[in-house]
């Protein structure tokens, strides 16, 4: 399964002054098998060491010092580590703090050697209170789900993704490929892009077992709290984790979670779950300026969840997907809004943890708010999830008068057009934004 990411990977390898690599991402999206992927493709051998299953090796890693460290692991494991040659690959480096450290000396002492450290747990071992983060010695790149155009290249469909690239708004879609593309969101509403899953779809093409997967692996979340989370914290991480798939886009608060448990107890729940990549929030920003995270509201968020297969599985909506025939209706509209969020991220710098922003304007006379807020080639854009073909635009017009924006972003089925500065994107050009705006 070709991914985006391997194109950063490949220029990571050929770097003058590279820096050793630590993959970051929620756990099953694919970490392990892109590394192992690239390494065996470009390189001419790659040497994993696992620490979760040879913890003896951490002992290896004590000294720090790169030398001892590669002598040691030949010996051990009985291999030949040659920079430039092979690629070095630290699986489960949560489990070894001493090896994420010595990252920092494998840049200084050992540049040559190409390494790449990952984990499914990694985010808590970078955030423990006493952690010494070899801060400018180390590089970090981040895996999400596959998008909705990696999707594509999934199903043997890369001739759509090349065919978007190249459309304008001079050349709009043809309207059979338009209704083709609708229909294919259409099933990555229900397979989401999770790497487990589409390698069974494209498999067997068995949407039962594409569900199994896909509530194995919610179960799996369950059962990492015990890594993460005290026993006390266990029922209120239970609480939020089985919520949280239901009141995507909604305007989070604690009371809608459960009335009766404190809030306090509910944010420690919440920051673990952020922390392990398996709900973003997206904050309210005054959007009056660059960067958009400057300027937030951390009392006013939205939660998008790590991947929509993953929201239908648990709220139970692929009947509902199968048969609406405007996906954007279904649980009203909350499931596009998780869509267009995913999308969002997925384009987005691979190589920082990146944050999503909506608008809201709170008063009596003249309230509004806009889905969400980014920012292209240094200017600021509110975005619209719409349904149906007239949908109402008033707060997005809102937000061009008050904030003298000169073009509104407008995401629905609709073919792509541009009128009344209002860019219309169809759900399946989300890739193609930054390049639209370019072009007006």
């Amino acid at each position: 399964m070709k991914r985006d990411i391997e194109k950063d990977l490949k220029q990571w390898k050929l770097e003058t002054n590279r820096l050793p690599l630590l993959l970051r991402g929620a756990r099953q999206t694919g970490k392990t098998y892109i590394i192992e992927k690239f390494g065996n493709e470009n390189f001419k051998n790659i040497v994993t060491v696992n620490f979760e299953f040879q913890r003896e090796i951490s002992r290896c890693f004590e000294k720090l010092d790169p030398a001892d460290i590669i002598n040691n692991l030949q010996l051990i494991l009985n291999v030949n580590i040659i920079p430039g040659e092979t690629l070095l690959f630290l699986d489960e480096i949560q489990e070894c703090p001493d090896a994420i450290m010595s990252l920092r000396y494998f840049r200084e002492k050992m540049p040559d050697l190409h390494v790449i450290g990952a984990g499914s747990l990694l985010e808590f071992a970078l955030n423990e209170k006493n952690f010494r983060m070899p801060v400018g010695r180390v590089q970090f790149l981040y895996l999400k789900p596959l998008s909705f155009s990696e999707f594509l290249d999934a199903l043997d469909d890369g001739r759509l993704r090349s065919y978007l690239s190249k459309i304008n708004l001079n050349d709009p879609v043809d309207e059979a490929i338009h209704d083709q593309l609708i229909e294919l969101v259409r099933k990555y509403f229900i397979l989401g892009g999770m790497p487990a899953v589409l390698s069974e779809y494209i498999h067997s093409k068995d949407m039962k077992k594409c569900q199994n997967i896909l509530s194995g692996i919610l179960e799996t979340y369950r059962s990492d709290f015990g890594k993460y989370a005290k026993n006390v914290q266990h029922k209120y991480l239970h609480k939020l984790f089985d919520a949280a798939p239901r009141i995507v886009g909604q305007r989070f608060k604690f009371v809608n979670v459960d009335p009766l448990i404190r809030s306090r107890e509910l944010k420690n729940a919440l920051d673990l779950l952020v922390l392990s990549g398996v709900i973003n929030p997206v904050y309210a920003s005054s959007s009056s300026g660059l960067p958009l995270g400057a300027q937030i509201n951390e009392q006013k968020f939205k939660l998008i969840f790590l991947d929509i297969g993953l929201v239908q599985n648990a709220c139970g909506l692929q009947a509902e997907i199968s048969i609406q025939k405007d996906v954007l209706q279904i649980n009203s509209g909350l499931i596009a809004e998780q869509f267009v969020g995913q999308e969002l991220m997925a384009y987005s710098d691979k190589y920082k943890r990146d944050n999503l922003y909506f608008w809201t304007r709170e008063q009596r006379s003249s309230s509004a708010e806009v889905d969400f807020v980014v920012s292209i080639n240094s200017k600021i854009f509110p975005v619209e999830v719409k349904s149906g073909k007239t949908g109402t635009l008033r707060s997005l017009k809102l937000f061009l008068t008050e904030k003298k924006a000169f073009l509104g972003i407008r995401i629905s089925r609709n073919a792509l057009s541009y009128h009344d500065d209002v860019l219309s994107v169809p759900l399946y050009m989300i890739e193609q934004l930054s390049r639209l705006v370019e072009e007006i």
